[in-house]
């Protein structure tokens, strides 16, 4: 029983270094991102190119 007080200890101590990690890297600035949403609308999803290859057409059997 003594284990599982250990543990959920063990857990509270990693939770609050994590969250504590995380406030320090967003008021460091790690996750700003200034540039790419500005730029973001210059580019395409999918690029769009003028050599679309149309089909051939199939060959007409003709029957005599």
């Amino acid at each position: 029983m003594e284990v599982i007080f250990i543990l959920i200890a063990i857990s509270l101590i990693l939770a609050g270094s994590f969250l504590y990690l995380f406030f320090r890297a967003m008021k460091g600035g790690q996750f700003d991102d200034n540039h790419t949403p500005a730029i973001r609308i210059l580019f395409e999803n999918e690029p769009k190119t003028k050599d679309k290859k149309e089909p051939l057409p199939s060959p007409s059997i003709k029957s005599k």
